[in-house]
């Protein structure tokens, strides 16, 4: 009869000799995805290489890296940088802790919870990008209405999953800590708040996908630096390669914020259930 061995996270370890088989799933998972980048921008190269679309609608790998090398010996670009990654910063900080906060309350007191839903669904249901001329109206076109709306983007992703992982505690084990003379707080510090940290790190993933779209829309509603506005002025003149680098930016600041929160749920994946 065969041998299941288990790995530390509980799942089946694989035997065998083959080269998976011979890496951890950290390691497997790092070949993996960089051979698919690999794949993509070899059949980038091959499509461009190839004429099958033209320069203006698909630039080659080599003229994005050029608008890359332009990009950044120009002065603009580090405006751009930075007031991107401002609005990025604060807006997402702010979701972050309102979701958070909110989240825990919400699905911590029930009655909270009846409250607040209503109004937290409305506004989940309502496509938030609709609310930037709103924004720019109240707040102004500078940094305020940008981060507001970067925030209310990127907040419901966070409250939902905050809360949802709070509601999800398995209720067995708060009774048994009540019949121990546990206080609300103490089950609070000891149960729920570790319960939910998945849930938690969950949303927050799922959030700077989010933030992103709401720093892009931002920027199209006014923006005099940014990289969304950068990426708009060169797709009114049809500089596809500079529209791609601008594209490549976004993508790497997720992937980083999206790296960071990969980390802290191997973490915390001791208090995942």
């Amino acid at each position: 009869m065969a041998t299941i061995v288990l790995d530390d996270s509980g799942a089946p370890k694989r035997q065998g000799s083959s080269v998976f088989a011979r890496m951890g799933q950290r390691t497997e998972r790092i070949v993996l995805g960089t051979a698919f980048i690999a794949v993509l921008f070899i059949a980038w190269q091959l499509v461009t290489a190839l004429g099958v679309e033209p320069p203006i609608l698909l630039p080659s790998p080599a003229d994005v890296v050029e608008a890359f090398r332009t990009l950044f010996s120009s002065s603009d670009i580090w405006a751009d940088l930075a007031a991107s990654g401002k609005e990025l910063l604060y807006g997402f900080a702010l979701a972050a802790a309102v979701g958070i906060v909110a989240g825990l309350a919400i699905g911590w007191y029930p009655r909270l919870g009846y409250f607040f839903d209503p109004f937290v669904n409305f506004l989940y249901a309502i496509p938030r990008v609709a609310l930037g001329p709103l924004l720019v109206v109240w707040l102004g076109i500078g940094l305020n209405s940008k981060v507001a709306l970067v925030f209310l983007i990127a907040v419901f992703p966070v409250l939902v999953n905050t809360s949802s992982g709070v509601r999800s505690l398995d209720q067995h084990l708060i009774r048994v800590a009540r019949c121990f003379g546990a206080s609300d707080l103490k089950i609070f510090r000891t149960i729920a708040l570790p319960g939910s940290v998945p849930f938690i790190l969950g949303g927050l993933r799922l959030a700077i996908g989010q933030a992103l779209i709401g720093v892009f829309v931002a920027e199209l509603l006014g923006a005099q630096h940014g990289v969304g506005a950068m990426i708009e002025n060169a797709g009114q003149q049809f500089q596809t390669d500079v529209v791609f680098a601008g594209l490549l930016i976004f993508a790497t600041a997720g992937m980083v914020l999206t790296a960071i929160v990969r980390w802290l749920e191997r973490r915390f994946d001791a208090w995942r259930v």
